[in-house]
């Protein structure tokens, strides 16, 4: 599969306050080119605009790639990678009963498919210029509600 194109992700949610008015944003790059995405909600959580971006980001891609796709969100990135497998055969519940944002848990589960995808977590607010870009638009998303 490596001769799927190559595509770096960078996503991130906010809401202020938390819940209240959200926003997310995603970077995709592929080779030179970047693409940004944005988009907000009246009514919301922190974790909800971290999953939204999510799918909007994988959505975005118009054919399978490898995808190397960056969060500072230990939920969406433990969810996807540890929790995932166990919501599933729980038909998408928690051992504590409901699961919460499953929709959008649901969502990803069907957008990954296509694609390679390895998740990589990154501390927000330490440095990372991809990171800190997309804090900043999701942020800047939140004021457009």
């Amino acid at each position: 599969m490596s001769d799927l194109p190559a595509v770096t992700i960078y996503t991130d949610g906010a809401c202020d306050p938390n819940p209240g008015p959200g926003g997310w944003a995603a970077l995709l790059r592929y080779k030179r080119t970047e693409k940004i995405l944005t988009g907000s909600e009246p009514q919301t959580t922190n974790n909800r605009m971290e999953l939204t971006a999510a799918v909007q980001a994988l959505q975005a891609l118009d054919r399978p790639c490898n995808v190397i796709f960056y969060t500072d969100s230990e939920y969406l990135k433990k969810g996807i990678t540890e929790w995932m497998p166990t919501w599933r055969k729980r038909q998408w519940r928690r051992k504590g009963g409901a699961l919460a944002n499953v929709d959008l848990w649901q969502q990803l589960d069907v957008v990954i498919q296509p694609h390679q995808v390895k998740w990589r977590w990154v501390r927000g607010h330490a440095g990372d210029q991809d990171n800190q870009r997309v804090d900043s638009l999701a942020r800047q998303a939140i004021r457009a509600t």
